[in-house]
């Protein structure tokens, strides 16, 4: 018999990597979640529109947060989550300061005068804003082609939305300029706290933080502004409230956490041009017929920014 060649090589046995397959399956989760955020979001101005039809500015912003609480609490309670450490209040502050009070705060004022529209500028120009914060916060620089895309789609966004609105500056495009700076720096700091906690629990305890506040505010707000109940301002009412404020920046910061800031917040510039679909079928306004073309531009920038590296 003769002996085998001891040179013949061993044969090979291909092993999966099964953290390899998992990241991109984890990164279609978080964009799957992140998306489902900005629906959420886009109805946020057409609701709140409808929730003026029976509340006063202050209260519709400061009930919806309670009952945003109250949801978000329960959700705490049952799940018997710990308070969170020390070191995190500090994010969770400007989380509830940023996306709890401050933008439903003054998205609300200026949707006293402006229409959903023209308020959708600010959501335009909130992907762009979100990303800077996140460099100076995390110290991470996106690429060169992330930024340019970047900066088309908002352009893009702004044009659009500006170009709907006559272009004209109020007193409610200040109040939608600084909902711009405030929301940024709380989806920063929400996203940045949801990769060491879950998100939900980021919301949640942004929500019990400020609850104190709203609980008074609402008292005060509710015994100072009229309040006509209508089926129109109680759904309004619930979606800003369950909608938009409770599972919305849940799935928001999960997805976040798991594609990155910069990835997650360019998915918002989309978000315009869904405003202003639920403004045509919901509330009636009139939708220019730019509106594919603009829809058009902003998809290819969200693509471009999802395959940089960032």
């Amino acid at each position: 018999m003769r002996a085998q060649n001891s040179a013949t090589p061993p044969m090979t046995i291909a092993v999966a990597n099964p953290r390899a397959e998992a990241e991109p399956a984890a990164a279609r989760r978080g964009t799957l979640l992140a998306a489902l955020g900005v629906v959420s979001f886009s109805l946020t101005f057409p609701s709140t529109v409808w929730g003026l039809e029976s509340f006063g500015p202050w209260s519709l912003v400061a009930v919806r947060s309670v009952l945003a609480a109250v949801i978000a609490g329960a959700f705490l309670l049952v799940g018997r989550v710990p308070m969170p450490e020390r070191r995190h209040w500090a994010g969770l502050a400007v989380v509830a300061g940023g996306v709890v009070v401050g933008f439903p705060l003054l998205t609300t004022l200026a949707l006293r005068t402006s229409t959903t529209s023209h308020a959708a500028v600010v959501v335009g120009l909130l992907p762009l804003t979100t990303a800077a914060f996140a460099a100076i916060r995390t110290g991470r620089r996106p690429s060169r082609t992330f930024w340019v895309a970047a900066v088309a789609g908002a352009v893009v966004v702004l044009g659009f939305t500006l170009q709907q609105s006559g272009g004209a500056v109020s007193q409610g495009d200040l109040y939608l300029f600084g909902a711009l700076l405030v929301c940024a720096a709380g989806y920063t700091e929400g996203g940045r706290l949801a990769r060491l906690m879950p998100g939900w629990q980021v919301i949640g305890w942004a929500l019990v933080l400020c609850l104190p506040l709203t609980v008074a505010g609402s008292a005060v707000a509710l015994a100072h502004e009229p309040v006509h109940l209508t089926a129109h301002g109680i759904a309004g009412l619930v979606w800003v409230a369950a909608g938009s404020t409770f599972f919305g920046l849940y799935v928001w910061y999960r997805g976040m956490a798991a594609i990155g800031i910069p990835r997650a917040s360019q998915l918002q510039l989309a978000q315009p041009l869904l405003t202003l679909f639920w403004s045509v079928t919901v509330l009636g306004e009139h939708l220019s017929p730019a509106a594919p073309v603009a829809a058009g531009a902003v998809l290819v920038c969200i693509a471009v920014t999802q395959r940089a590296k960032s």
